[in-house]
């Protein structure tokens, strides 16, 4: 019994601790979703200074103030007390700021007076990020004033008639020619650099030798002109994985799991007890070992399993679907990027899927920005816009993501069989379908089940099926992507189907766009269209 209950209170402690890391995490996201608005300065600062309270440990009991040069933003009920933690902050301008927090009533000691060491984290990278964003105003006020002088300021020069002087409509041409460029820089702001594997010494080197994993993940990233190669930190312990963990930020945690089933959990409980917000997989050796592992997940203790498959690839999968799911909301925004949605329960499945959707999705890419752009940077830049790949493993988390994202959905690919409501639901993978196509009645789906029989049903809702465990599964994933999200050939048909031109880059496209029969088009369906238009092919 008493083991019970101490159990019991340290699984409350560490979703206590988990949540006011979460409610950290918070803070700076809303944050820098209210500097990304591009409101005055003022106003900018006061909803900031609004939200503050609640990154706190008690946010009823927290008040807060901003102070910036002679101006001064407080929240609701700002009064000061005794009970204070502060960071002051200066702009490249020499002008200073503090951003200051007060409990309004006494609470016990922690790590900092009553503050813990972690809300003094917060407050340092809140002060930077909002110092950072004054700089950056500053910084773009000097060079409008350098780059677009006045008339005035022009002597020598009689004005004429026309105000727009030859330098600034080439300026301006600059400005409009450099517009996507700079739109494709702000587009994946996260990217997976450190990553930390945790495996025993036979585990690594098996990995190592088999896949040659440090040499594949070079030649990943080389061969699709990717520039943030990850720096991998391998160790053997746990506490070598925390010594690691408290002496520097990792991205992404991958523990290996070789013969030992239960150290990797407890490995896996205390890294997320510390550092909740690092994502942690658990990589198997064995496809065996998937039911006793998901029968031991508990809250806290890992987030995804993933199946070694003999393939280095796997890795590559991993850091893209943790810069994918956390790009996604920056992406789309910004950009209208588009995603992929993959519903698969089975870690072995997706475990094959996500390898195979990023080759081909990158690889395509590629060779569309291949085939218009001969400037390499923009060639770089540009694949940062290809469409991400997002992986949920029952119907509500599906619902959650479509629902958020409903206008950035390019394409489905769901399981039949899998969790709905906590229980496995035969149809939940068709009823997805059916209420996605009743809102996107165009999107391209695949259903993929290990049931042949279920082929019939998909075909009457007009979707691809393919057999989970095809020889050919490569091939048929890629014939869809080809043909159904317009990577492929652009073909020009007349009214019976019948091929009149093949198209293989947009400038074969924009020639024989003069040639053919305007009738030809009334009579496209709106597919044909539909991922031009989003800057597919």
């Amino acid at each position: 019994m008493s083991k019970t209950k101490s159990a019991n209170k340290k699984y409350e402690q560490l979703k206590t601790e988990s949540l006011e890391r979460l409610k950290e995490l918070s803070t700076i996201n809303r944050t820098t979703s209210i500097l990304q608005e591009g409101k005055p300065i003022n106003e900018t600062l006061q909803k900031i200074v609004y939200i503050l309270p609640s990154g706190w440990q008690y946010p009823e009991f927290t008040v807060a103030r901003i102070r910036y040069g002679d101006e001064e933003f407080r929240s609701y009920g700002f009064r000061t007390t005794d009970w204070i933690q502060k960071q002051e902050f200066k702009t490249i301008d020499n002008i200073q700021g503090i951003i200051e927090i007060y409990y309004t009533k006494s609470f016990s000691e922690a790590d900092d007076g009553p503050f813990l060491k972690e809300e003094r984290d917060l407050l340092v990278n809140l002060s930077n990020i909002i110092s950072g964003y004054l700089n950056s105003l500053k910084g773009k006020e000097a060079l409008k004033r350098y780059g677009y002088p006045d008339d005035e300021e022009i002597t020598g020069i009689k004005k004429e008639q026309c105000s727009i002087t030859n330098l600034q409509l080439l300026q301006r041409f600059l400005n409009r020619n450099n517009y996507n460029r700079d739109l494709y820089h702000d587009l994946m702001p996260f990217k997976v650099s450190e990553i930390l594997i945790v495996s025993n010494l036979y585990d690594a080197y098996s990995i190592e030798k088999e896949g040659r994993f440090s040499e594949h993940m070079m030649d990943e990233y080389a061969k699709l002109n990717l520039t943030s190669l990850p720096r991998v930190t391998g160790v053997s312990s746990l506490e070598e994985a925390m010594e690691y963990l408290h002496s520097r930020h990792f991205d992404l945690v991958i523990l290996m799991v070789g013969v030992d089933k239960k150290h990797p959990i407890d490995i896996s409980e205390k890294i997320k007890k510390s550092f909740p917000y690092i994502p942690v997989f658990l990589l198997l050796n064995n496809n065996t070992d998937i039911d006793y592992f998901e029968k031991e997940q508990k809250p806290f203790s890992y987030d995804r399993l993933f199946v070694w498959n003999g393939e280095s690839r796997i890795f590559f999968a991993m850091i893209k679907h943790v810069e994918d799911r956390i790009n996604l909301e920056n992406d789309t925004r910004i950009a209208l990027v588009r995603y992929i949605l993959v519903v698969e329960d089975s870690p072995i499945y997706y475990s094959r899927y996500l390898p195979i959707l990023y080759k081909i999705v990158l690889e395509q890419t590629k060779r569309i920005i291949d085939d218009v752009s001969t400037d390499e940077l923009y060639k770089v830049l540009k694949l940062r816009a290809r469409p991400k790949i997002l992986l949920a493993k029952n119907y509500e988390e599906a619902i959650e993501i479509y629902h958020k994202y409903h206008e950035f959905l390019f394409c489905l690919i769901t399981d039949v069989r899998y969790d709905r409501n906590g229980k496995k639901d035969d149809r939940a993978g068709f009823d997805l379908v059916k209420l996605i196509r009743s809102e996107k009645k165009d999107i391209p789906v695949i259903i993929q089940s290990s049931n042949p029989e279920l082929a019939e049903e998909a075909y009457e809702l007009k979707t691809t099926f393919i057999h989970k465990d095809s020889e050919n599964l490569v091939q048929e994933i890629k014939n869809f992507i080809m043909h159904y999200l317009g990577f492929g050939n652009f073909i020009y048909r007349d009214k019976s189907g019948k091929k009149l031109i093949e198209v293989k880059s947009l400038k074969d496209f924009e020639r024989h766009l003069r040639t053919i029969p305007l009738n030809l088009f009334f009579t496209m369906q709106k597919r044909s269209f539909q991922h031009l238009a989003y800057g597919s092919w």
